[in-house]
């Protein structure tokens, strides 16, 4: 569920014909940018715990449909993220996982989920949390993913920090000058092979290696030598049994910040060296400039955009991208998808 639409073929094909879903989002505060990417429904006059709460329950719900799974299935684990979710616009709050705990009891789900709270990378580490349960034979199938949704705090948030675009966001542009924040949901179905086998289940792709690191230089800014970058990615190829030679696309980060679009330029170099032209060189594509920055939720929706990317062989445009930054050094798609060089999923 993103602020371009609900469901995997819907966002997809907007994404690949260069649509976006920022736009105004009227506040009553003075923001350094007024835009923002909101889902359409529900509204936003409902308040965030409401908004969050049937967010979550609609693409938890159609993540399992479409797994071929009951929700009652007594083996499901939920696994959700968010980095504050309703949280900062909200008071009385009694535990900061009741959002979770509210959405997988109104869906009839057995099994209590884990929350997972690590600010923008929760949509990702639920997935990595999941991985982890299946591997060490505690479960067999999971449900993970990341909600966030838009709440005047976090605007403001943004603002205060410096990180919000005063103008759009255009990531690995040599104009970029900030973000532009985002809401959404995602949820992926993570399986045992074993179990998968047994239920004829059909797979649309396979995890086979996970990374991630944490380089404690700043409560916001990256490391700008791009060490944990590196260190996850090879992390993640180390447990894939890949090297780097065999990544045909990168889903980057690409949130339009000066600061993360230079970490990232510099992190893509020492993983794949300079021949971004070469043949084999993988190609980056970034959503944010459709989605907005959708913090908690980023993670999980990225990971669904890079499996469609790998089944269609093909990658969305930038969006708000014109200039790519000189010293980017891998090709990165403008207007037009191209090809993927992937020649398999």
């Amino acid at each position: 569920m993103t602020a371009l639409g609900c469901g995997l073929e819907e966002v997809w094909s907007a994404l690949l014909h260069g649509r976006t879903g920022v736009d105004a989002v009227p506040s009553e505060h003075r923001l350094r940018n007024g835009d923002a990417a909101v889902v359409r429904d529900p509204p936003l006059s409902m308040t965030p715990v409401e908004r969050q709460h049937l967010i979550t329950r609609d693409t938890l719900a159609a993540a399992v449909r479409d797994a071929g799974l009951e929700l009652t299935d007594a083996r499901l684990r939920p696994v959700l993220g968010t980095s504050y979710g309703p949280h900062l616009d909200t008071v009385g709050v009694p535990a900061l996982d009741r959002w979770a705990a509210d959405a997988v009891r109104a869906l009839g789900i057995p099994k209590a989920p884990l929350s997972v709270t690590t600010a923008c990378s929760s949509g990702s580490d639920s997935l990595l949390v999941g991985v982890e349960l299946i591997r060490s034979g505690a479960e067999d199938l999971c449900v993970c993913g990341g909600v966030d949704v838009l709440t005047p705090a976090k605007r403001l948030g943004h603002s205060a920090l410096g990180t919000m675009s005063p103008t759009s966001l255009r990531a690995f542009d040599a104009d970029n000058d900030g973000t532009i924040l985002g809401e959404g949901a995602a949820f992926l179905v993570l399986e045992s092979g074993r179990s998968a086998r047994t239920r004829g289940a059909r797979a649309h792709g396979f995890l086979v290696g996970t990374g991630s690191a944490n380089d404690a230089v700043s409560p916001a800014a990256p490391d700008a030598t791009g060490d944990s970058v590196v260190r996850a990615v090879s992390k993640a190829l180390r447990g894939a049994a890949r090297g780097v030679a065999d990544v045909n696309v990168v889903n980057a980060h690409g949130s339009g910040t000066p600061a993360n679009d230079a970490v990232e330029s510099v992190s893509y170099r020492r993983l794949f060296g300079t021949g971004g032209q070469a043949p084999g060189a993988p190609t980056v594509f970034a959503t944010k400039g459709a989605f907005g920055h959708t913090l908690g939720a980023t993670g999980a929706i990225e990971a669904i955009t890079v499996l469609l990317a790998l089944r269609d062989r093909t990658v969305p445009p930038v969006h708000g991208l014109t200039t790519l930054r000189p010293d980017f050094p891998l090709p990165v798609p403008k207007s037009r998808p191209p090809r993927s060089p992937a020649d398999s999923g």
